[in-house]
This record gives C-alpha cells, structure tokens and sequence, in this order.
C-alpha cells in the first residue's frame, strides 16, 4: 500500500478537522465526508488555522494555503470508492458510527480500512454486523490530533492484525508514536488508567483530604515531570522496582474502587458546566481567561512535543 494514496475521513467537527489536518500536514491528499455541504466552509477555516499553527512552529514546510487545497470535502459517500483507508470521527454514538459504516461499506473495496476514532466504546461492538469485520479497527487520537505524537491502534476481536499493522506503519508516517491493542478492552490503555486516576483524585477531593487545587498541584508537579519522559514500567526501572512492589501490597487494598460516577461529577454537570468551552468548571473562570486556558494549552502542547523529541521512544 502507498503510504501517500489519498485517505478518507468521515466528520469534521474539531477533532475531525484536527485529525485531517495531521493527514494533509503529513503529504496526503484527503476526500472528507460530511453530512451537509454547509460545513465545508467552516471546517477548511479550521484546517487552515490548524496548518498555519504547524507551519508557524516549523512542523509544517509546504505554506499552509497550497496544502489546504489538497482536502475535498464532499456529503457523497460515493466519493469515497476507491480509498483504501477511511477514518471516522463523529460522535461516540454507537448507532450513528455504525450507520457511517454501512454507507461506507457500500462504496469501499472490502480490504479497505475502516478506522474509528473512539476513546469508550469497545472496537468488537462496531464490528458487529458489518460485511466485513475484520478490517474495522480502532483508531484512538489525542486532542489537539495534529500536535500530538499520541494514537492506539485497537484491534476487536475480528479485526485482521494485518490490517492493524498497516494503519501503525502508516501513523508512523503521520509523525505519531502509535500503541497497537491486539485484544479489544474498554478505555483502551489510556483511558483506563486515566480513569482510574481519576476514581482517586475524587476520592481524595469529596472525603476532604485535598482540595482539586492541592491534587492538581502535587501532579503537575510530579507524574507531570516524568510521564513524557516515561511511561510507568520505564519509571519503576528508573527509580527502584523494589520500593514498588512494598507501596503496592500496602497501598492498593486502600484505593478508591467505587463503581459508581463521583456526585461531585454529577453535580457539576447538572449545573451546566463543560469546562473552559463554556467558562464552567472544577475553576472559576472569565470568557476572556478560559480562551486564554484553551490558548496556552495549545502553546503547551507544541512546547512539549518539541522536548519528547529531543529523547529516545524506546
């Protein structure tokens, strides 16, 4: 497989837009799905936006302008025959995402490459009842998607391992740092521990041990000084494994492992909050400081991907 064929994508909200300007920044040609002809407009904004960050922080050579023209957008799924990879990113909604991918499945070949961009719901689930399962894959990206060196590749369990092997060969060439799953778990590596985190960061915050101030500080201050660096099992050779395993027989039967949603978590929720998109959140806010937020997070995440670089991936 040519790893400069065009590639096809389905969606182009923020993460869509984000993840075809990863494609495009990488010398593909992109033919991207949408479900009306009006998004087009807004959505090549946001791409262009997107690119000229790139060529601004030296990651994108070719100017910006010449490389948005190689994106058609199109709402014909016919224009899609002939891809030999499609990416879907709409909502985690499973009906919808298996709606996209009977429409898909009318105009690909049936070695085409059906990736979905999911961090929840399980790959084995979105096989099912498809044509030809085994070439849907998993294909979880990190936000900002063309910034980030972030993917997993996850196989459900009638995926082709061919197939996965393909798409890392292929986001390897997207300048990411992909992690292939060969058995299908819901959350993925990430976002099961990730999750878990979370369950105890809560736990610490509603039983009045720490304010989210103090749990966000000491790890800012901590895991975010090594995690780019290394992953766990690097740290504990790095820093002793056999003070580990006495935390662990002394620490684990300790941890928080409820099964229900924190009320801390509902409650916000119900209040409205999103987060800096709407100025509500675990913060207090200003429209103007929560676009500042949403700014230096982009700064960041240029800044940080320029240090991983300068170490070695294995």
């Amino acid at each position: 497989m040519s790893f400069k064929q065009r590639i096809g994508t389905v969606g182009l909200g923020l993460m869509g837009s984000s993840i075809a300007t990863c494609i495009l920044a990488a010398g593909h040609d992109v033919t991207a799905l949408v479900k009306d002809e009006s998004e087009a407009a807004p959505a090549r904004g946001r791409i262009l936006g997107f690119l000229q960050e790139l060529h601004a922080e030296g990651l994108l050579k070719d100017p910006p302008e010449t490389v948005v023209e190689r994106i058609r957008i199109t709402a014909d799924v016919a224009r899609l025959a002939g891809h030999d990879v499609v990416i879907e990113s709409i909502t985690e909604d499973v009906e919808a995402k298996k709606a996209v991918y009977a429409a898909l499945e009318t105009v690909l070949s049936p070695t085409a490459i059906i990736g979905s961009n999911t961090s929840a719901i399980p790959v084995s689930v979105l096989q099912a009842g498809l044509q030809y399962p085994g070439r849907l894959l998993g294909i979880h990206w990190a936000e900002p998607a063309h910034i980030t060196r972030f993917m997993e590749v996850i196989c459900g369990k009638d995926s082709a391992l061919e197939y996965a092997e393909t798409i890392v060969k292929l986001a390897e060439g997207w300048g990411k740092e992909p992690s292939l799953l060969r058995k299908d778990i819901r959350g993925f590596i990430t976002n099961r521990i990730m999750y878990a985190m979370l369950r105890e960061a809560f736990n610490l915050v509603e039983n009045g041990y720490a304010t989210v101030e103090d749990v966000d500080r000491s790890l800012r201050n901590d895991l975010g000084y090594w995690i780019t660096f290394a992953g766990p099992f690097r740290f504990m050779d790095l820093t002793g494994i056999p003070a580990y395993l006495t935390v662990m027989r002394d620490l684990f039967p300790d941890l928080d492992n409820r099964q229900s949603a924190p009320e801390m978590m509902e409650k916000l929720v119900a209040s409205g909050a999103k987060g800096v998109s709407n100025a509500q959140g675990f913060y207090s806010y200003t429209p103007e400081s929560a676009e500042a937020w949403e700014k230096a997070f982009i700064d960041f995440s240029y800044d940080i991907r320029k240090l991983a670089e300068k170490y070695p991936r294995e």
